[in-house]
Formats: structure tokens, C-alpha cells, sequence
């Protein structure tokens, strides 16, 4: 096969193929064609089982280009290579070893929504007050214990305060419940195999003979699960590739271990180290201000990207009064780069906190640029739809209380609190499922319509399953006699998880249930939301960006306390993974890069007066085109929007003010720097109480 397209560094990560090897992969250093490449060039050139090859990477888009690009080199025999997530995988390695794990093979998977469902109804079940001890905090204290590899009877050992008791007996009861209802949730899908391997030796020894070359892309991100288990596959032959940037690592508060890639050389003393720093995506300029900043950093692996790309113009430095300003900045902008026949797919708005895209999102209502947001409101979110899966897994696994507690009473049949609580005493004195125990008033004409369901299951196509659930349920009935708009809208929902079944059977040309139901709980890119396909402007968080790239790329919200965000002010670990992300956001530019920032900004309902964010000065003046100085108007009506608020208009209850929307008004009350002020058109205002806009008469 052809390699001569590599550059000398990425050939020798290609060539290279036993033992230990680290690839240091600057952003934009064509990390991925290497990685394909390597993979190809085993099973083309070294005679390599495709059977034989393990690759993880960590979204299934991911997972999906590396397929679709070594088939393109290598044809069907990329079809026999394992390619996948890590829970993918793990989920692989637990169907195949159900049993031996004291599971039935028809297991359901749990999403968070339904473990928090499972902590409720344990909290309730002890009589322990769900505002006093938060059902979210409880669960993530349990996924964050699980993923640190501590179970219940360890975590007991730390339980120091009352709230840690309560979290280690709903851990413990939790833990019981799941497997009762012959459940995992999404940690299990990194747990489980870890402890099948512990338990059973022979097993680990099959799947090591099995994958004896491994592959790990975006290595940095792994957590203590995934290292653990990319080290037993790996452990045998040794021949385990790994791809990462340290400097790229920003999933620390997720779990992440970035030390991990910096450790890889102790783990693999005799590894081989390959540092891929030429840069493919961006200018010179764009490429010195990201080196300029993480040089900073004093925990990372020292490289320097390059490029032989263009020098490129200077970065923008844009100074808003004001986060509308901020906003109308960024529009006169993409406006200016759509009327030079720039794409709008090619435009990206970053942002630190999900908070900031509501101005900016306003500024893009009115002048009619259209926008996608990632990460909004996810298709599969919808409760709708939940409801809808909740009845398929529940047909798919009896066992499921959490989906049965979700849907045996919706649509309502009457089916109240008291009927379910008894159900659950019964269940727990026989030791069954809520659904074994059904045997008699309304829910078991529930339970008759599950079963009426399960015995058309293998009849029909999976398509033909829903329009049964949705008839036989009565969920279609009941939304269209509500005769609202928001019933039609989630009718129109739950017909549109028909294209999702179709696409599934098209592409697949399987149309089981169970198989279906893996492939739902394996979703979470947010690149398989519907989309309608059109160019849109992109808007996102700095987090939801890694991995993608843009031509113009504007960064909001430049300034301390923002970005860095303030919960990073007193850990230089946390200020470290600060700079990291923004050296991600910086490295995302292929042509230009626009820094804002603004004086003053109301967030979280709180107005603030702010000073530029250090990566500013990091970056340094002489790659910086500053715009925005306060001597300079820029947008319509020349308004000075330096001097918004008066010191003090030394306001009382009782003082007649004049205010330049609302005309006369009468001080009702001050309470600190609020005004009560009521109108006479337009009623009672509470307001900045020295505000410009108000005088007092």
C-alpha cells in the first residue's frame, strides 16, 4: 500500500507496528489518517487477522469514520476489525459472558435518567427525604464511585458524614435492585468486564489471544475503567498503540485522567515515541497564539506545532461594553463573511458556558442567520420518546422495574401510588420483578397489553412494532384527543422514531428488538440528532468542540472569571485544564480566530464588571488586531455605551423619577440596588436603581 502521502514522522508511527507506541498528535496533525493508515498497513502489508486488531476511540462518529476510512483501503475485511467505543466493547464482552456474570442475556442497559429513577424509588423506599438528600447527587456520587473502581462495601469505609451514609445505603440497595432486575447501567458496561476478567483468568487470556494488536485513540480522555482494561487486553503481546495530546485533555470533571498518557512511558518502559507536531488545519499566527498559551502549562509533554500553512492575518481582538454588544459584534461579522460567500457550515460561536448562548442566540433571531446549537434539548431526551423506548425495553425484559414504574401508568389507566407500592412489597418479600407479582385489577390489563405486544414481536418489522405499541397502548389515541399543539408536536415526535427504526433495519437488515435497544443506549453523539441539513451557523461550548474544525471560529466571553471560569481560580491543576481548553478553542480556526470579551455582562441574572481573560496576554499584542477601542463607534444610533449606570441617584420610596422607556414614575421601594418603580402605563418595574435611563425629578 501507498504511504508516500505521510510525512516522515507519521510513516514511522505507520512502520512501526510492535510493542508499546506513543503518538503525540498535536491538533490538526492528521492524527486520525494515521491511525487508519497504521491499521490498514498491518493487515495489507504484515498479513495482520483483521479478527486480530482492537480499535477504541471514544464517540460512535468516531468510531464510524475510522470504519468507513480503512474499509476504503482495505474493502470488507475492515467489517471483521473490532472498532468501537469503549462501552461498546465493554457491552460486547458482557453479552458474550452474561452468564458467568449472573446475568440472563436479555439484560437492559440504563440510562442516567433511569438510574436516577432506580435512586428515587430506593429513597422513598427508606422514608428518606429527597430535598434534604438530592437524588442527583446521590447518583453521581455512585457513578463517580463506580468509575474510580470503589463498590458499595468499599465506599463504606469513607462514609464519614451523613449524607456519605445515606449515599453508601442506596449505593448498596441500589446495586441489588439492578441486578434483581436483570439490569446494568452505563457504568457497568466498564465494570463488569473488568470484574469478568478479575474473576476468570482462562476469559481474559481468550480475549488477549484474540486482540493481539490494540489500539486506543484519545488516550488522554480514558478514566480509570479504560485504562485499567486497555492494560489487560494489551498485557500479553504488548502491541498497544496509543493516540493522544495531553494538551488537549479537558474531561478531568468527568473523570478523565490525563496522567495517564503522561505516564505511558513508565507503564511501557520500553515504548517507542512517536510526536507528531506539522500541522495541517491552521495559519502560522493562529497556530503561535495556541503554543503561546500552553506553554504556560507546567504539567504537559513538551511539542511545538508548526505549519507550512499561510501566515495568516492577525487575530481579532473585539472589546464589547456589554454582552447585546458582545452579540450584535459577532452578527455584523458572520454577516460581513456571509455576504464574501462564506459557508455557513464554516462559522462556529464558542462559548465557556452553556448560559452565554442566550444573548447570542437572540442577536441571531433578529437578523434572520440561522443557527444550529449543539447540544440543545437531545431528540431522545424528549419524554415522549423516552416512554416509547421505556415500553420497548420493558417488552424486550419483563424484569425492568424502572421502565415499567415509567409507563404502567401512562397513559393514565388509573394505576395510583398505592397499587405500585403494594406491587413492590410483594415484589420484594417473593424476590421477583414488579411484573412477575402482577396478577390481578388494572394492571394486569396492563400487563395483558405487554403481553398481547411480545406475542406479535417476531411477526412484525421493528418499523410495524411502534405503530403496534403506539395503537395497542392507547399513547396515539390519547395525544390526538388532546387536541393541543403540544400533543401534535409529540405525536409528530414518536412518528419520526419510526425513521430511526427504518434507517436501523436499512442499514443493518436486522430488525431485532434486542439488537435495536444496543444500539439506542449507545447513542450520545450529538451529531446523530435530526438535522434538517441546511448550512447553519454553528454555535457550542469549547467542551463540545474537540475534534471538529471551522474556518472562522469566534470565541465569546474572553475574560477572568468567565473564561477562566471561576470555580478554576484556586487549583493550578483546574487553571491548567482552563488553558488546555483554550488551546482546543484556539487550535479549532483554520483561517480566523476572533477573541471577545466584555466590560460588563449580566449572567446568571448578576451584572459584572470584568477584566480581560490572562490567555489574552498569554497570547501576546504582536499577534493581536485589536478592534472595539472605546473612541470608536461601530454600530447604529453612536450611543457611548461606556458609562451605562449613574454612581448614585440617591433614590427613596416616594421620589417622582423619569425613565427613557417608561416615561414618569413613583419610587415604591428600594431594596439595595433595586428599585420598585411604578409606572402609569406600564405598572410596577423593578429596576437598576442608577441606571442612565433613570432621573430624578
Amino acid at each position: 500500500m501507498n504511504i508516500d502521502s505521510l510525512n516522515e514522522k507519521q510513516k514511522e508511527a505507520v512502520i512501526n507496528y510492535t510493542g508499546p507506541m506513543l503518538i503525540l498528535a498535536g491538533a490538526g496533525s492528521g492524527k486520525t489518517k494515521v491511525l487508519t493508515t497504521k491499521v490498514a498497513y498491518l493487515i495489507n502489508e504484515k498479513n495482520i487477522y483483521p479478527e486480530n486488531i482492537l480499535a477504541i476511540t471514544f464517540t460512535n462518529k468516531a468510531a464510524k469514520e475510522m470504519k468507513s476510512r480503512i474499509y476504503s483501503i482495505v474493502g470488507s475485511k475492515a467489517f471483521k476489525i473490532q472498532i468501537s467505543t469503549f462501552h461498546s466493547f465493554g457491552l460486547k464482552i458482557i453479552k458474550e459472558n452474561a452468564r458467568l456474570l449472573g446475568y440472563d442475556s436479555n439484560f437492559t442497559i440504563l440510562d442516567s435518567d433511569d438510574s436516577l429513577s432506580v435512586v428515587k424509588k430506593i429513597l422513598k423506599e427508606f422514608n428518606i427525604d429527597s430535598n434534604k438528600y438530592n437524588p442527583k447527587a446521590i447518583r453521581n456520587v455512585i457513578s463517580n464511585n463506580k468509575n474510580e473502581m470503589i463498590d458499595a462495601i468499599s465506599f463504606s469505609k469513607y462514609a464519614h458524614t451523613d449524607f456519605d451514609e445515606i449515599v453508601n445505603k442506596v449505593y448498596e440497595k441500589y446495586e441489588r435492585n439492578l441486578k434483581l432486575n436483570n439490569a446494568i447501567d452505563f457504568d457497568d458496561l466498564l465494570i463488569l468486564p473488568l470484574k469478568l476478567f478479575k474473576e476468570y483468568p482462562r476469559i481474559l487470556q481468550e480475549y488477549q489471544e484474540k486482540y493481539k494488536y490494540v489500539f486506543i485513540d484519545e488516550y488522554q480522555d480514558t478514566n480509570e475503567p479504560q485504562y485499567i482494561l486497555s492494560k489487560m487486553i494489551s498485557a500479553k503481546y504488548k502491541n498497544i498503540t496509543v493516540v493522544g495530546d495531553a494538551d488537549q485533555a479537558i474531561f478531568t470533571w468527568r473523570g478523565a485522567n490525563y496522567k495517564n498518557i503522561l505516564n505511558f512511558e513508565k507503564d511501557y518502559p520500553n515504548c517507542k515515541v512517536v510526536l507528531l507536531e506539522e500541522n495541517y488545519r491552521s495559519t502560522k499566527i493562529i497556530l503561535k497564539a495556541a503554543n503561546n498559551v500552553i506553554k504556560n502549562n507546567k504539567i504537559r509533554k513538551e511539542k511545538n506545532l508548526w505549519t507550512q500553512n499561510d501566515e495568516g492575518c492577525k487575530i481579532v481582538y473585539y472589546k464589547a461594553f456589554d454582552e447585546k454588544d458582545e452579540s450584535s459584534y459577532v452578527v455584523h461579522e458572520i454577516k460581513r463573511l456571509l455576504e464574501e460567500n462564506v459557508s455557513p457550515n464554516d462559522i462556529c460561536v464558542l462559548y465557556r458556558a452553556n448560559a452565554q448562548s442566550r444573548t447570542v442566540e437572540e442577536a441571531f433571531l433578529t437578523s434572520n442567520i440561522s443557527y444550529n446549537i449543539v447540544g440543545s434539548y437531545a431528540f431522545y431526551n424528549r419524554k415522549e420518546i423516552k416512554d416509547l423506548i421505556a415500553y420497548l425495553k420493558l417488552i424486550y425484559n419483563n424484569k425492568d422495574d424502572i421502565s415499567l414504574l415509567r409507563v404502567i401508568n401512562y397513559p393514565k389507566r388509573g394505576i395510583g401510588n398505592k397499587s405500585i407500592e403494594n406491587l413492590s412489597i410483594k415484589a420484594d418479600i417473593e424476590n421477583k420483578s414488579l411484573y412477575e407479582v402482577i396478577s390481578s385489577g388494572k394492571e394486569l390489563q396492563f400487563k395483558n397489553i405487554i403481553e398481547d405486544i411480545k406475542q406479535e414481536v417476531d411477526k412484525i418489522s421493528l418499523t410495524e412494532l411502534i405503530d403496534l405499541i403506539l395503537d395497542k397502548a392507547g399513547i396515539k389515541s390519547d395525544l390526538e384527543s388532546e387536541k393541543t399543539i403540544e400533543a401534535d408536536i409529540r405525536l409528530e415526535n414518536l412518528e419520526e422514531f419510526k425513521s430511526i427504526t427504518k434507517t436501523f433495519e436499512d442499514s443493518e437488515g436486522i430488525i431485532s428488538l434486542g439488537d435495536f435497544l444496543d444500539e439506542l443506549s449507545l447513542v450520545s453523539d450529538v451529531s446523530e440528532q435530526k438535522d434538517d441539513n441546511s448550512e447553519k451557523v454553528t454555535l457550542m461550548t469549547m467542551h463540545s468542540v474537540k475534534g471538529l474544525e471551522f474556518d472562522y471560529v469566534f470565541v465569546v466571553g474572553f475574560e477572568e472569571g468567565l473564561f477562566p471560569h471561576v470555580n478554576s481560580m484556586e487549583s493550578n491543576d483546574e487553571l491548567e485544564e482552563e488553558r488546555r481548553l483554550c488551546y482546543v478553542a484556539i487550535t479549532r480556526a483554520k483561517k480566523k480566530l476572533y477573541l471577545i470579551n466584555a466590560r460588563s455582562r449580566i449572567l446568571y441574572g448578576k451584572v459584572s464588571s470584568n477584566i480581560p481573560s490572562r490567555f489574552v496576554k498569554e497570547i501576546g499584542d504582536d499577534l493581536l488586531e485589536t478592534v472595539g477601542k472605546k473612541e470608536e463607534v461601530i454600530f447604529k444610533n453612536k450611543i457611548d455605551k461606556t458609562n451605562m449606570y449613574n454612581d448614585d441617584n440617591d433614590l427613596h420610596p416616594g421620589d417622582i423619577i423619569t425613565h427613557d422607556k417608561y416615561g414618569t414614575g413613583v419610587v415604591v421601594s428600594i431594596d439595595g440596588v433595586i428599585a420598585s418603580i411604578a409606572f402609569k402605563k406600564d405598572g410596577l418595574k423593578k429596576l437598576m436603581k442608577n441606571h442612565k435611563s433613570i432621573k430624578k425629578v
